[in-house]
C-alpha cells in the first residue's frame, strides 16, 4: 500500500481546502495518509517562508483572490478573514499529534480543528476550545491537552518539523507520494495521478 505523507498546518486555509479531499483521494486508490501536523514558525525561518503580515501587499492581495475562488469551486465554506487568524498553530498541532500517539486517526480531529478556524469563528490556540474539538470527536479532550502540553508533545511537534525539512517542506499543505513532493492543494490532481501509476 502506497503512503502519503501529508505535512500542515490547522491555520492554513489550503490545507483545509485540500483535507477532505486528500483523504478520498487516498480511498480511491487504495492508499494510506500519514498526517502530520506540524507549526509553520519552524518551517519558514529555515526555507525562506514569511509570515503573511511580512508579505508584500500584492502578495497578499492576490492571496484574497483566491481565497475567494477556491472555496467556490470546491462548494466549502471558508470564511476568507476569520475572526482568529492569525493564531498560534502550535497548540493544536500538539494535540493532534499526541492523538496519533495514542493510536488514533487524527483525520476528522484535524478537518474539525481546520473548519473552526476556518469557518465557525473558533480560536484553535485556546485550551478550552481545544477540549471540546476533541471531546466531539469522540477523544477525551482535557487528557489529550495535558499530554499535549508536557515536555513530549512539543518533541513530537519538533520531530513532525524535522521530518518535513527532511522531506523539503517550506509550505503547507505539502505532500509526498514515493519520494516525490507536491505543494499545496491545487497539486491534488498531480497527487492522484502519481497514485495512479
Amino acid at each position: 500500500m502506497t503512503t502519503i505523507t501529508y505535512y500542515y498546518t490547522h491555520v492554513s486555509p489550503w490545507s483545509y481546502l485540500g483535507h477532505a479531499r486528500l483523504g478520498e483521494i487516498a480511498a480511491r486508490h487504495g492508499a494510506s495518509v500519514d498526517y502530520v501536523p506540524l507549526t509553520l514558525g519552524a518551517i519558514f525561518p529555515r526555507t525562506g517562508g514569511l509570515p503573511l503580515a511580512k508579505r508584500a501587499p500584492e502578495r497578499q492581495a492576490y492571496r484574497l483572490v483566491e481565497l475567494k475562488r477556491w472555496p467556490q469551486r470546491l462548494g466549502i465554506p471558508l470564511n476568507v478573514e476569520p475572526k482568529h487568524f492569525p493564531t498560534d498553530d502550535r497548540p493544536a498541532a500538539r494535540l493532534a499529534l499526541t492523538a496519533k500517539a495514542r493510536g488514533h486517526d487524527i483525520a476528522e480531529l484535524s478537518l474539525a480543528l481546520m473548519r473552526a478556524c476556518w469557518a465557525e469563528e473558533r480560536d484553535i490556540a485556546d485550551a478550552a476550545t481545544l477540549v471540546a474539538i476533541a471531546d466531539a470527536c469522540g477523544l477525551e479532550g482535557r487528557a489529550l491537552l495535558e499530554e499535549a502540553e508536557s515536555g513530549a508533545g512539543q518533541q513530537r511537534l519538533d520531530a513532525a518539523c524535522q521530518a518535513a525539512l527532511a522531506d523539503g517542506c517550506f509550505g503547507a499543505p505539502w505532500y509526498v507520494v514515493d519520494g516525490e513532493p507536491f505543494w499545496g492543494q491545487d497539486r491534488l490532481e498531480l497527487v492522484e495521478a502519481a497514485l495512479a501509476r
